[in-house]
């Protein structure tokens, strides 16, 4: 039976205070959506307020293009999809087989504290379905439960956006929350490489990448557990 895949995204697009857009980074969903698609999976788009899903311009640039990211700019269908999100609201657990969020600053606004989100996860969890984030989106972990009531992410190795990438982006003082501070303070054991190296961690059913370059390996590691 074809293995169902729900992708949930940010719809927050403004930086803070500073008035620059943010939103989704493009390459988190491009490269986990065709590592999927081509694994033979259905996947299903969501987002906190359903339809577009806001992309971050910098994940537009040049430099920030991967091949995936060209393939989606190419993509009629996938651009379409993404245009059109069901609202998280919506969304029912049992209809998947797995949940992944990719990225972006986005999420650390309206996905970190978003009870939709939280109930989703919870109902993974306890359903033992993998739950997969990426770069900015392990914030979504902040105050999932597992099961015996405890911070679900007590324990478990976890990586994200680390606090020196967010340095570097100098954009510490801008966002609401610190992935790494989060995640350790809820008792996550954080780990990392060099800043925008590809890193990822699997503890269980729960997959973290630590940032762009950690999309694609974090799908496959998802890919992998749900081929056992």
């Amino acid at each position: 039976m074809t293995k169902r895949i729900l992708m949930v995204m940010t719809s927050h697009d403004i930086m803070g205070d500073t008035g620059n857009k943010t939103g989704m980074w493009l390459e988190e969903f491009a490269a986990p959506y065709y590592a999927f698609l081509d694994a033979g999976y259905t996947v299903t788009l969501a987002s906190t307020m359903g339809g577009q899903v806001p992309i971050d311009p910098n994940s537009l640039g040049d430099d920030a293009m991967t091949d995936d990211a060209k393939r989606f700019a190419d993509d009629e269908l996938a651009r379409s999809a993404l245009s059109s999100t069901i609202p998280l609201e919506d969304v029912i657990a049992d209809e998947f087989d797995a949940v992944f969020y990719p990225g972006g600053h986005g999420p650390l606004w309206d996905l970190s504290d978003n009870q939709h989100s939280i109930t989703l996860i919870e109902n993974m969890v306890k359903a033992e379905k993998p739950v997969g984030a990426v770069c900015h989106a392990p914030i979504v972990l902040k105050e999932v439960k597992g099961p015996d009531g405890k911070a679900f992410v007590d324990g478990k190795d976890v990586t994200g956006f680390s606090n020196k990438e967010e340095d570097a982006m100098e954009l510490t003082s801008v966002v609401p929350y610190l992935v790494e501070d989060e995640l350790v303070a809820k008792g996550g054991k954080f780990s990392q490489a060099d800043n925008f190296e590809p890193h990822v961690c699997e503890s269980g059913l729960l997959i973290t990448g630590q940032n762009p370059a950690s999309s694609k390996p974090a799908a496959d590691k998802l890919i992998a557990l749900l081929g056992k």
